[in-house]
């Protein structure tokens, strides 16, 4: 294999080779056109392929992109599980569906968020109640996103965050930044106050889905957090769920992480997309993982968001700086390197197989 060749350095190449493997792989395609155009005036989709019985009992759901520029590396997995027939031979009962680029919008204009700087990842609440508190992002919001993007206002808000994480431990800093806040529509891992876009799509397609499919399994890509190359199964739901532990089940309970029980390089997160899967397919079983690669050092990570929510709230898109930080985005996020894509393609055929063998047990 040349695993160097399923990826892309844009969305519109990744977009390209996606749909070519799911055609050359006899899939069903569907597409659905973002209101919105990328930065070369490019139209926008979220492309759905759909291979084996579309009227099966069991599914297997392969997401990309939830955090648009992530999405180098799901749509290379994605297009490297095509290629390569990983899902050729599925049981009757069984459908393979692979949804592509949930978030194009995020992806082409290397952002994390979605058009209207949301998170997609902390969407999925009740935007009818009360929000979720955040109070030490808020404590914090001066230092987290300032309102220049300089060394010395860079350095100063360092010093700020290694104090607070000095006296309440690294782990709470991060929650306190990437978490989730309802207060900041301009700050950073923002969940909206309505359901985006992306939200929608996904929410749909699971209605669509869970009309015939009684047990769902989700693999979703993420890049970010955690060593490098390495790709870490995060279960997003409490260690005593039900959901949680089929996920243990399925994959080994030594290799499952929770955020919430504290085993995962994430933190707890408010609004994910799992919790929006299960309310639209509310008749079925969805058993989620996220598929989380490292790339970079946390710092450095979190830094490329900070300074991406600087650049959109603040700053010059037509400047050298705004090339800059862009390119810090899509290098933060994606591990343009042989040896990394290598790891990326392994592991993903590794999980999507023993999800597979999950499914055909239950």
């Amino acid at each position: 294999m040349n695993e160097s060749s399923y990826f892309a350095a844009t969305y519109e190449e990744a977009r390209g080779k996606f749909l070519a493997a799911a055609a050359a792989s006899g899939a069903t395609i569907s597409h659905t056109q973002h209101p919105l155009r990328g930065p070369s005036g490019e139209r926008l989709f979220c492309d759905v392929a759909v291979l084996g019985n579309p009227n099966a009992v069991k599914a297997i759901v392969v997401i990309s992109a939830t955090h648009g520029v992530e999405g180098h590396c799901g749509s290379g997995a994605q297009v490297a599980t095509l290629r390569e027939g990983v899902l050729a031979a599925l049981p009757i009962d069984t459908s393979a569906v692979l949804v592509h680029a949930i978030n194009p919008h995020g992806f082409a204009w290397s952002r994390r968020v979605t058009e209207d700087n949301v998170d997609l990842n902390r969407n999925f609440v009740d935007h009818q109640a009360p929000y979720p508190a955040n109070a030490p992002y808020d404590e914090l919001r001066a230092a987290i996103c300032p309102t220049q993007w300089d060394a010395a206002t860079r350095a100063s808000s360092r010093r700020t965050l290694d104090a607070y994480a000095k006296t309440h431990g690294p782990m709470k800093l991060q929650q306190a930044i990437s978490g989730g806040q309802f207060s900041d529509p301009l700050g950073v891992f923002f969940g909206g106050h309505a359901p985006t876009w992306s939200n929608r799509m996904l929410r749909r397609f699971f209605t669509q889905l869970g009309a015939q499919a009684r047990e769902i399994a989700v693999i979703d890509y993420h890049t970010g957090l955690g060593p490098y190359g390495y790709g870490e199964i995060i279960a997003p739901y409490s260690s005593r769920d039900a959901a949680f532990l089929r996920a243990c089940a399925w994959l080994g309970a030594n290799e499952v992480a929770s955020p919430d029980a504290g085993t995962s390089t994430s933190a707890p997160l408010v609004g994910t997309n799992q919790a929006g899967m299960q309310q639209a397919a509310k008749e079925s079983r969805v058993t989620m993982v996220a598929l989380e690669y490292g790339v970079r050092p946390l710092e450095v990570t979190l830094d490329a968001v900070r300074g991406d929510a600087w650049l959109h709230a603040h700053g010059d898109l037509a400047s050298t700086q705004a090339r800059e930080l862009e390119a810090h985005m899509r290098d933060t996020f994606y591990g343009d390197e042989p040896r990394w894509k290598e790891m990326i393609v392994a592991r993903g055929f590794d999980i999507t197989r023993r999800m597979l063998a999950g499914l055909a047990k239950t």
